[in-house]
C-alpha cells in the first residue's frame, strides 16, 4: 500500500514525502489504521522497521484537530538519544502543521525546557526521571493528554524505570489512547501492558530477534588481542560507517581515541560525556564527519544512521536482548548490514543462548593474514581458557604492539576513505 491510503491530512503527506517516505514498512501498514481509530496498539517489531512513524503518524493526525498549545501526547522514552530522535521525526513529519514537539530529560539546562512547557506544546517527549521532576515542581500540566506512548518499553525495564513509569500513568487522565512498541517483551513489560492498554491490538512483526537483513559471525580471540583485530578488520574490510560497542565507558573513550591515533575519524559516546558532546557525537557521526562511533549500550537505542553497514561488539554483550538492540542499528529499512562479534572462551554460552534466538549456528571466522600468537580460534572454551594461556596472550600482543609498522598512521585517514569509496561503488544494497 501506499501512504496516501491512511486518508491523512494533506500536510502530513506532504511531510511525508519530504522524508523520502514512500511505502509503509508491515509495522506501520498494520499499526497505523487501528491508531488512527482511537485504539490501544501492543506493537512488536525489530529494531529499525519504522515504529516511530508508525505512532507518530496517528498522533499528528489527531492533533490537526482541536486546541493547541496544551500536552496532548505524551512519548515516554528510555534514554536521551532516543527522546531525540522521537522528537526530530515529529518535527520533520509536522513541520506543515502548527503543532510543536519538545523533548524533556535530564543532563541539560532545566529552565529552557520549563520555559518552552510555558510557551506551549503539544507532543512531549521525555524521560522518565526529568519529567517527574517537572511534575513535583508543577511546570507541566498532564491534565489534557489524550495519547500515552511507551516506546521501547523493554529497554524501561532493564534501565529500572518501571517504577516511575506507574507512577506517571497515575498522573494522566483515565481516558487516553495507549501505544506501547517494543523490540522484545519481557515478562513485567507483559504485566505492565495487560494493567494498562485496553482491548489492544497486538501487532507483531516477525520473530523479534535481530534483522533478517543483518548477517552474523563469530571471531574468537583473546581479551588482549581484541585492539589488533580490530585493527587489522577495518584494515580488510569495505565498510561504510562503523558502530563498535564496548561493556565500559572507559574502553569507548581509549578505544576511540587508539582509533583516531591510527588515522580513522572516529568519536566515542558514553555515558559520562555531557549531552551536548553526546548530541555532537551522534550528529557527526550521522553526517559523516566521523566513520566509527565507538559506544557503550547507551546507543543501543536512539541512533538512527541508514549508512551504517558494520555493527562490531568489541565485548559480549550481558543479555540477548542487548545483542539484538546492538545490531539492530545495522540493517535498518530493508538494507543490508554485517554484525561481527569477537568472542572469548568465557562467552560461549552467551553464544549459545544468541543462537537459540537466531535458529542457527553463528559462523566463526577467522582474519586472514592475522597473527594470533598461539591462540587457536577452534579450542573449546575450557582448553583456551586460563591464566596461563591468557599472561602469554598478553605478553605476545606486548609484543607486537612494540614491533608494529606505525608507517600506515600517515595514510590512514586515505585509507579509511579508500574503503568508504569502494564499498560505495559496490552498493550492497545501499
Amino acid at each position: 500500500m501506499k501512504f496516501n491510503e491512511f486518508n491523512l491530512d494533506a500536510r502530513l503527506n506532504t511531510g511525508i514525502n519530504d522524508m523520502g517516505f514512500t511505502q509503509p514498512t508491515p509495522i506501520q501498514e498494520q499499526a497505523i489504521p487501528h491508531a488512527l481509530q482511537g485504539k490501544d496498539v501492543l506493537g512488536l517489531a525489530q529494531t529499525g522497521t519504522g515504529k516511530t512513524a508508525a505512532f507518530m503518524l496517528p498522533i499528528l493526525q489527531r492533533l490537526t484537530q482541536g486546541n493547541l498549545r496544551q500536552v496532548r501526547a505524551l512519548i515516554i522514552a528510555p534514554t536521551r538519544e532516543l527522546a531525540e530522535q522521537i522528537h526530530e521525526t515529529a518535527v520533520s513529519l509536522g513541520k506543515h502543521t502548527k503543532t510543536r514537539s519538545i523533548t524533556v530529560y535530564g543532563g541539560v539546562n532545566k529552565k529552557r525546557q520549563v520555559d518552552a512547557l510555558r510557551r506551549g506544546a503539544e507532543i512531549v517527549v521525555a524521560c522518565p526521571g526529568r519529567l517527574l521532576d517537572i511534575v513535583s515542581d508543577g511546570d507541566i500540566d498532564l491534565s489534557k493528554v489524550e495519547v500515552l506512548v511507551l516506546d521501547e518499553a523493554d529497554r524501561m525495564f532493564d534501565m529500572g524505570f518501571l517504577p516511575d513509569i506507574r507512577r506517571i500513568i497515575k498522573l494522566l487522565p483515565q481516558k487516553r489512547q495507549n501505544l506501547f512498541f517494543s523490540a522484545t517483551m519481557p515478562d513485567d513489560i507483559r504485566d505492565l501492558a495487560d494493567t494498562v492498554l485496553q482491548d489492544p491490538v497486538i501487532v507483531q512483526i516477525g520473530m523479534i530477534a535481530p534483522a533478517k537483513t543483518v548477517s552474523h559471525a563469530l571471531y574468537p580471540v583473546t581479551g588482549g588481542l581484541k585492539k589488533q583485530l580490530l585493527f587489522s578488520m577495518l584494515n580488510q574490510t569495505r565498510t561504510g560507517r562503523v558502530l563498535i560497542f564496548t561493556r565500559t565507558k572507559r574502553r569507548a573513550r581509549f578505544l576511540a581515541r587508539d582509533l583516531e591515533k591510527e588515522g580513522y575519524n572516529a568519536e566515542a559516546l558514553q555515558g559520562n560525556m555531557s549531552q551536548n558532546r553526546r548530541q555532537s557525537a551522534i550528529n557527526g557521526f550521522r553526517d559523516g564527519k566521523y566513520d566509527i562511533l565507538v559506544a557503550t549500550d547507551i546507543a543501543a537505542r536512539g541512533i538512527d544512521v541508514a549508512e551504517i553497514s558494520h555493527v562490531i561488539n568489541f565485548d559480549m554483550p550481558d543479555t540477548v536482548d542487548a545483542y539484538t538492540h546492538r545490531i539492530g542499528r545495522t540493517g535498518r529499512a530493508a538494507e543490508t548490514g554485517e554484525a561481527f562479534t569477537f568472542t572469548e572462551p568465557d562467552d560461549e554460552a552467551m553464544v549459545r543462548d544468541i543462537e537459540k534466538v537466531l535458529r542457527t549456528p553463528i559462523e566463526r571466522r577467522r582474519l586472514p593474514e592475522f597473527n594470533y600468537g598461539g591462540f587457536s580460534p577452534e579450542a573449546r572454551p575450557q582448553q583456551a581458557n586460563g591464566n596461563g594461556n591468557k599472561n602469554g596472550n598478553r605478553s605476545n600482543e606486548n609484543g607486537q604492539n612494540g614491533n608494529r609498522n606505525k608507517s600506515n598512521n600517515g595514510n590512514g585517514r586515505r585509507r579509511r576513505n579508500n574503503q568508504r569509496s569502494q564499498y560505495s561503488s559496490q552498493g550492497n544494497g545501499r
